[in-house]
């Protein structure tokens, strides 16, 4: 390790790290956008959910690589190309969890919402979106980690981003630029992870800590269940 390396190419390290940041944090809130609506659909109509997973299950499956060469002859060697693609691939993180979150909603918690006056669209902003945002920021936190950490890739097609460390440090055999790369990305991974937790503690302030955790993860429920019974 060269550590003289770091402040002198700082304002490269930092460019990056922003450039790496944008590219995950708009696509993951892009695929959230999209998501919410889908989710909603799937959540009414049950029918519609098993061939739209199916569908971003497929797409989901597509190397990202490949995937960024198909866009480019439509949107050439730019921020869009990556984008589009991270932002199909955290559908199969999000969508879920918009989903599960909406079915989640007790239903006496729906009739008397509706026993109140409230119609389909006010019980859905005031209470059933209110209830599942939990669910719906866990899905979004494990988003953003993955888009982050994929948006390194889009320097193999010329996006600027934290790639440049691996792929500079790798031909020059310059070990350092690859350590700062990986240690960027992890930091910016966990900062974007810490707001969103932020975010949904203001969203949510009436849940306490233990019961978002279990709605967060559902395999926490089974866990607790099985210690509350012994």
């Amino acid at each position: 390790m060269i550590w003289s390396w770091i402040p002198q190419n700082w304002s490269l390290i930092w460019q990056l790290t922003w450039e790496n940041a944008k590219l995950g944090v708009l696509s993951a809130l892009y695929g959230l956008i999209i998501s919410l609506p889908l989710g909603i659909i799937a959540a009414r109509w049950r029918w519609f959910y098993p061939p739209t997973l199916a569908v971003v299950n497929v797409v989901y499956a597509v190397p990202s690589l490949a995937l960024w060469i198909a866009l480019i002859p439509a949107f050439g060697l730019t921020d869009t190309t990556v984008i589009i693609g991270l932002t199909a691939f955290s559908l199969c993180v999000i969508l879920p969890n918009v989903v599960e979150g909406l079915r989640a909603v007790p239903a006496p918690v729906r009739q008397a919402a509706t026993a109140m006056g409230y119609g389909a669209t006010r019980r859905l902003v005031m209470v059933e979106l209110p209830l599942a945002t939990p669910v719906i920021i866990g899905g979004l936190r494990v988003g953003v980690v993955a888009s982050i950490s994929l948006a390194s890739l889009g320097q193999l097609i010329g996006v600027s981003s934290l790639g440049y460390l691996f792929i500079d440090g790798l031909q020059r055999s310059f070990p350092t630029e690859i350590y700062v790369g990986l240690v960027c990305v992890i930091v910016l991974a966990v900062i974007c992870d810490l707001l969103l937790v932020g975010v949904r503690r203001v969203l949510t302030p009436w849940q306490p800590r233990r019961q978002v955790a279990l709605a967060q993860w559902p395999g926490l429920q089974r866990v607790a269940l099985r210690r509350g019974a012994a």
